[in-house]
């Protein structure tokens, strides 16, 4: 009986260290996250929800963004996620990101029923490649078209590199 319970334990070990190799290889495949932006509340006029993240980068650093998102609405609601990205303190680029074209998504469960939508995911976006080192600031709102019916559980922005 004890054989047996150790073979058991070998084969689990042997099972264990053979995904090691997988979840190392999540952080090459999706990047390893460098900075979160929570914003999770849309902008209007008078009321700004602004987030922003410092990243020391190096030249040709490739930073991908994903969004991190959980949101409920009827109709239709389209949303933006409006980004400056500043280098040392000067303007490097405007970004208009709209977090459903995603190029890879992660953990996506949409429900529509009778057009009352549910929809989490996390997906990559966009991707910049840094042209020098410095200090990056990336400062991000959300915005959305006009609809009431529009609850946002989760809005992040998701720096990996």
């Amino acid at each position: 009986m004890k054989q047996q319970l150790t073979g058991i334990g070998i084969k689990r070990a042997c099972w264990g260290l053979a995904f090691v190799p997988l979840l190392v290889g999540c952080d090459a495949l999706m990047g390893k996250e460098v900075a979160r932006l929570p914003i999770n509340e849309v902008s209007t006029a008078g009321h700004e929800v602004v987030r922003e993240a410092t990243v020391q980068l190096q030249k040709d650093d490739k930073i991908a963004l994903w969004s991190d998102m959980d949101l409920a609405y009827e109709g239709d609601s389209p949303i933006r996620f409006q980004v400056q990205v500043t280098k040392d303190g000067s303007p490097f680029k405007q970004l208009q990101i709209d977090p459903t074209e995603k190029n890879v998504t992660i953990g996506e469960v949409k429900t529509d029923v009778n057009g009352s939508v549910n929809w989490r995911f996390s997906g990559k976006n966009a991707e910049l490649v840094i042209p020098a080192a410095g200090s990056y600031t990336f400062k991000a709102i959300l915005v959305a078209a006009d609809n009431p019916t529009l609850h946002v559980n989760k809005a992040e922005l998701v720096l990996k590199k």
